[in-house]
């Protein structure tokens, strides 16, 4: 029986951990009351501290706070700082009641919802906040009205966008049953869940307020209703509704009120924080992130649940002994979209050193930069047959829906054909992908070329020299101490530039003001006839000037 009992365990253990850890996951998180854009760097330091990634933040869009500008500047802050939004939704205060959510108004907040870039593929939604307390429902209770208003938002949403993920609003499980102010958790969901059995098909996690009761100020090692435990007991409620879907459970409110101002005190909720991380919800398989209420909230009535001390930029201890835990270098899914457009040309030159820029256009969520992003090189040839080599390259910083100029520095080496794309890999994961290059490299390739003096003759001298700039006006090739014999002149091996592209050509002798032609290089036969040279450059500038140069000659 110990072996049939032991293997149940075993089975039974790693189909929680199938089910609820697909990927790395970095369960700390905070709930942010308002996120003002200068404590996110603090937050940070705090989820994301001692080798984390991708800590949780719980932060609540009021119907009447609908910006998409002021919000999408939030997700892109978050997106920089690795963190992940968990959204609650509100309506906004009626005197001392929040006004209950009206099914008219849900187009408006799936359009708005939608119309944000978020900062990962899942999008967590979580329907409104304790709708079993009635100032949180208009003034009265009314599970059959939650249940009707849940489930248009959650087909609303879906229907939008599969990415929505949608949880329940956090209940508070040590509310009484006196109706209609409050109504018990059990009742109240066994008659949102009897009002509309499809509900249950649109939920892809549950929502819990774990806290620890009576008074916010219960031991961490309690069980039950009531406690840091509460997502446990809510499970087992599901299950004997005869729900039995496994939702991975974001406890987005918990934490313990500071009834006084005293170092024990404080002290004392610190450890139970640690307490409850190391002892409990970092074991817990089916817990996806743990947001503890609240970060900052410098007036009543939650005064005693802020981290941040009052008028001080300074923390309470619980702030600095979560940070000290250990934790995951989380890696969620992102939605990675984006181009690599560039328009080389085919055929190049053998020994030569070439300067292109590519394009990088990001459409999708990842934050773009040298730290996690790589631009890399898919090439055909096998190592010892390659005949070109690429120097590396960085891509700076790029946000979503920015593009930017790539530098791309390219070394040919003996004459061949190559097929060559780019990449981007995201630690190592490719995710997007350009179109293939075909490189032909050839010979190099001479230039004979023809100049006159003005007003006649035909030079012969060695101290002629040629610069060769490309379209975008880099200087690709030099060459000093050219000899022309009868104004003819000649250059063998020309490197660094691309056939069937246009040049500009500069030629100079030391006296006379330069000359330049636009030129197409081909595989042979090259020749070019500049103008004639004028000897008007006796300060040797390489420009005209009436007084020195012109007044020079006499």
């Amino acid at each position: 029986m110990k072996k049939i009992f032991f293997l149940i365990f075993l089975i039974g253990f790693f189909f929680l951990k199938s089910v609820y850890s697909q990927e790395p996951n970095n369960k700390f998180g905070i709930h942010l009351a308002q996120p003002h854009l200068q404590d996110l760097p603090k937050v940070k330091e705090l989820v994301n501290s001692n080798r984390g990634d991708w800590g949780y933040v719980t932060l609540v869009i009021q119907e009447n706070d609908r910006d998409k500008n002021k919000w999408q500047n939030i997700f892109d802050h978050l997106r920089r700082l690795h963190l992940i939004p968990i959204i609650r939704l509100a309506t906004y205060p009626q005197g001392s009641v929040w006004a209950r959510p009206k099914k008219e108004t849900i187009d408006g907040w799936v359009d708005f919802l939608d119309s944000l870039n978020w900062v990962i593929k899942n999008r967590y939604i979580v329907l409104f906040n304790e709708p079993n307390h009635g100032s949180e429902w208009g003034g009265e209770v009314d599970p059959q009205n939650y249940s009707d208003i849940a489930l248009a938002f959650s087909e609303a949403l879906k229907q939008k966008n599969k990415d929505f993920f949608i949880m329940l609003a956090g209940m508070d499980a040590s509310a009484p049953h006196w109706p209609p102010q409050y109504f018990d958790e059990k009742i109240f969901l066994e008659i949102v869940f009897d009002k509309n059995k499809d509900l249950i098909n649109y939920l892809d996690g549950w929502s819990s307020h774990s806290y620890p009761n009576p008074g916010f100020s219960g031991s961490p090692y309690d069980f039950g209703r009531g406690t840091i435990r509460t997502y446990e007991w809510e499970l087992d409620l599901l299950r004997s509704f005869g729900i039995d879907k496994n939702l991975p459970v974001f406890i987005t409110e918990t934490g313990w009120e500071r009834k006084t101002l005293n170092f024990q005190e404080a002290n004392k909720i610190a450890n139970f924080f640690k307490i409850a991380f190391e002892n409990v919800w970092l074991n817990d398989e089916r817990i996806k992130a743990v947001t503890p209420f609240v970060f900052d909230y410098q007036a009543e009535p939650f005064l005693g649940f802020s981290w941040k001390k009052t008028n001080e930029d300074d923390f309470y201890p619980q702030y600095y002994l979560v940070s000290s835990i250990p934790k995951i270098k989380g890696s969620p899914e992102q939605i990675e979209k984006g181009k690599i457009d560039f328009n080389f040309s085919k055929e190049l030159v053998e020994n030569s050193i070439y300067h292109f820029k590519l394009i990088l256009k990001n459409q999708g969520q990842g934050y773009w930069n040298d730290d996690e992003y790589n631009l890399v090189v898919i090439n055909n040839q096998s190592e010892n047959k390659k005949n070109t080599e690429f120097l590396s390259t960085y891509i700076g910083e790029i946000e979503p829906f920015e593009e930017k100029e790539i530098d791309i520095y390219l070394k040919t080496k003996s004459q061949g054909k190559e097929k060559i794309k780019f990449a981007l890999e995201k630690n190592n994961k490719r995710i997007l992908e350009s179109k293939e290059w075909d490189i032909n490299i050839l010979a190099l390739p001479s230039l004979k070329f023809k100049i006159y003096y003005w007003p006649w003759g035909k030079p012969n001298e060695d101290d002629f020299e040629i610069q060769i700039f490309d379209w975008q006006e880099q200087l690709v090739f030099k060459k000093k101490g050219i000899k022309v014999k009868n104004g003819i002149g000649f250059i063998d091996k020309i490197n660094n530039i691309t056939l069937n592209d246009l040049y500009r050509i500069v030629i100079i002798k030391p006296g006379f003001l330069p000359r330049q032609q636009y030129f197409v290089f081909r595989p042979w036969g090259n020749e070019i006839k500049f103008k004639k040279l004028l000897p008007f450059d006796k300060n040797k500038d390489g420009k005209f000037n009436f007084f020195q140069d012109v007044l020079g000659l006499f």
